[in-house]
């Protein structure tokens, strides 16, 4: 399920969804008015790298959506790097994590953290 709220779309797959969920309530956030927190960041072996938090509450100027039903906080600087991108929960035998699959990168590293824009 895709969410748009002022020209910006993301989507959280529904293993994403659930691992959010899980740590908003290992954190014990307040189920009011938490969220999760997507950032882009400078830094990485390719440029930009991704936040992921647990926020109490969204700041003054975050755009704030709902992915599958998750309350997400993302910044004005961050939203034009995150328009689109789908986020995933991926599990294999070796490791598990957040996996970005993100239209605008041009390029990005193996460890697929980081990107190009």
């Amino acid at each position: 399920m895709s969410t748009t709220a002022q020209s910006i779309t993301l989507r959280l797959t529904p293993s994403a969804a659930a691992k959010v969920r899980e740590f908003f309530g290992a954190e014990a956030a307040p189920a009011d008015s938490a969220g999760l927190r997507m950032s882009v960041l400078p830094g990485g072996c390719s440029g930009f790298k991704y936040g992921l938090s647990i926020e109490d509450a969204p700041l003054e100027d975050d755009l704030v959506l709902d992915a599958s039903g998750v309350r997400v906080f993302v910044d004005p600087f961050s939203a034009q790097y995150l328009n689109g991108i789908e986020v995933d929960y991926v599990t294999t035998m070796q490791s598990s994590g957040f996996a970005f699959k993100n239209p605008n990168a041009t390029g990005g590293c193996g460890c697929g953290t980081s990107f190009t824009a």
